[in-house]
């Protein structure tokens, strides 16, 4: 079994890398089927490798359901026989007719050599089943919620600015002080490993959608992060710790989770938003644009 696990990996590596001109076009769900089909093949008829049939059967079917002919006909062969797996003359017309479809002549004569049977599709051609949503996360819980004066602890300039930019966006200054203390911790050449910029740590896609040429330009930068802001809260209805998780998680990733996502850092962050802003509601304007169909209250 590990000589037959290490020629899979060597045959899809292979594969996958385009060994020739012609396999660099091809599709990488054919390529991967091309390579189950050769190992199933070599398994099948004990090529290089111990007989095993069961398991031939196994990557041929995968091989079948994305679509190789070869694999069909051969898989439809071995039912209609009983080699190597039980005889199965419903499962073997399924097969015969997928494969005659696709240009296989000879499929076409071994349907007919087994007359009216009914094809049956066989469970391993069924798509898998996708993984269940995840469950909603318990809500965030903070038990004293305590603005903080950031008179005492911004730099004269930024706090100033933040006062000035911020009722132009119908967002209160506290909320953007507690963002930018969050995020940057008033460090205007700041910069993440995930290249977030600036006063409020924003990304080049946020810098794009909001119209900020310079993420380092604090009078830019604040101006984009105050857009972001008004826009969630009109997306999130005012619902500050779903707001704060969206900054810190993507708006994405709440709607996904129907909630503050299940991550240590995003409720550790929408904590301290909380209760350094002081409260769970925020105004918003729904003229900004229409709430998440997900959470719409």
């Amino acid at each position: 079994m590990h000589a037959f696990v290490f020629r899979l990996l060597l045959t899809l590596l292979c594969a996958l890398c385009g060994a020739n001109a012609s396999a660099q076009s091809t599709p990488a769900a054919s390529i991967l089927a091309v390579a189950l089909f050769e190992q199933a093949r070599a398994l099948e008829n004990g090529e290089g490798v111990a007989r095993d049939p069961l398991t031939a059967a196994t990557l041929y079917c995968e091989a079948a359901r994305q679509g190789n002919a070869d694999a069909q006909y051969n898989l439809g062969w071995m039912y209609a026989n009983g080699r190597g797996v039980a005889r199965n003359d419903s499962v073997a017309a399924f097969f015969f007719k997928a494969a005659a479809e696709q240009g296989i002549t000879v499929a076409q004569r071994n349907l007919a050599t087994l007359g009216d049977v009914a094809p049956k599709m066989p469970d391993c051609m069924r798509a898998p089943e996708p993984e269940p949503e995840p469950l909603p996360p318990a809500p965030v819980v903070v038990e004293v919620m305590t603005p903080v004066d950031y008179s005492l602890i911004a730099p004269r300039k930024i706090y100033d600015l933040v006062h000035k930019l911020s009722p132009r966006f119908h967002i209160e200054p506290q909320l953007a002080l507690a963002i930018i203390a969050a995020e940057s911790n008033f460090d205007a050449a700041a910069v993440s490993p995930k290249n977030a910029r600036g006063l409020m740590q924003l990304i080049p896609e946020t810098s794009e959608r909001f119209n900020v040429g310079n993420a380092f330009d604090p009078t830019q930068n604040i101006r984009g992060g105050l857009s972001y802001l008004r826009w969630l809260l009109s997306y999130f209805e005012g619902d500050v710790a779903l707001v704060a998780a969206a900054y810190n998680a993507g708006e994405g990733t709440v709607e996904r989770y129907k909630g503050v996502p299940p991550y240590q850092e995003t409720h550790n962050y929408v904590q301290r938003i909380l209760r350094t802003f002081g409260a769970r509601q925020h105004p918003f304007e729904p003229k900004v644009t229409r709430p998440s169909p997900l959470l719409r209250r």
